[in-house]
């Protein structure tokens, strides 16, 4: 393969690949974040975001190179439209806590994302500056990333973006002339979040989610499931086999209804 053909073979990759920022508070920050992103090939910049950023305070830092960048930007309300498109969502935190265990450095979360970029869309998620990603926005990433710093860890948001961007660039120019290992088309996030909540129906049904211990069963099983890939026909049949089981106990509802009635 010459050079051309690797360039041109790498531009594919990464355009499967798209930061995607939570409620960024500056417009500075999200034109500085595109020209990180454009520095390392990568054109798809999603914001999630109630009302549109400023575009002449993006510009001068995202400089004349990325501005395509900006102005093909995608902006969306709500995180989980946002996401749907993508078999996998990097989610980047610097805390830790009950429902942050697993974190990987950003080599080690590239590491875990690259096997999929031939056939799958992968978000890099940013949280605010002034809080980060919460747990709730957690629930949608597979893999989670954290920099790891010295006593004091406040890294800017691009700073953050930079970093995750180049352990992706530079894993890519790495494995070039390697033997590739391709992983297969994954479930989007959409018909993950699908099977998800026909999964939690159900065991609301059968009385095994219990408001005290909700949060805490819900977190498991959205860890579990999600660790296993599962292709879009696999997500179908969970779904398929949770309607029935919702069917048939709705069914069975009714007729004892029925004779109660009579």
């Amino acid at each position: 393969m010459n050079r051309t053909e690797r360039e041109q073979t790498r531009a594919g990759l990464l355009a499967n690949v798209a930061i995607v920022l939570m409620e960024p508070k500056f417009a500075e920050n999200i034109g500085a974040a595109a020209r990180c992103a454009m520095n390392m090939g990568i054109n798809r910049l999603i914001v999630v975001r109630d009302e549109p950023p400023d575009r002449e305070k993006m510009l001068p830092m995202a400089t004349h190179k990325a501005a395509h960048i900006i102005d093909n930007m995608e902006l969306h309300h709500d995180l989980a439209s946002a996401l749907a498109p993508f078999a996998m969502v990097v989610g980047t935190t610097a805390r830790e806590g009950r429902h942050r265990h697993g974190l990987n450095t950003p080599g080690e979360a590239v590491r875990r994302v690259l096997p999929l970029l031939a056939e799958n869309q992968v978000a890099f998620l940013f949280g605010p500056e002034h809080r980060g990603l919460t747990n709730d926005d957690l629930k949608f990433c597979r893999v989670k990333s954290t920099i790891p710093t010295a006593d004091f860890s406040s890294l800017n948001l691009a700073q953050a973006v930079a970093i995750h961007c180049y352990e992706l660039y530079s894993a890519l120019l790495a494995r070039e002339g390697g033997p590739a290992h391709h992983r297969p088309k994954l479930a989007s996030t959409f018909e993950l979040e699908g099977m998800f909540g026909h999964v939690e129906e159900l065991l609301k049904t059968i009385d095994f989610l219990k408001e005290t211990d909700y949060e805490y069963w819900m977190h498991n099983i959205r860890q579990f499931l999600g660790r296993m890939e599962l292709r879009a026909k696999e997500t179908q049949m969970v779904r398929g086999f949770c309607r029935q089981f919702l069917w048939y106990d709705g069914r069975r509802r009714g007729r004892e209804a029925e004779k109660e009635g009579g």
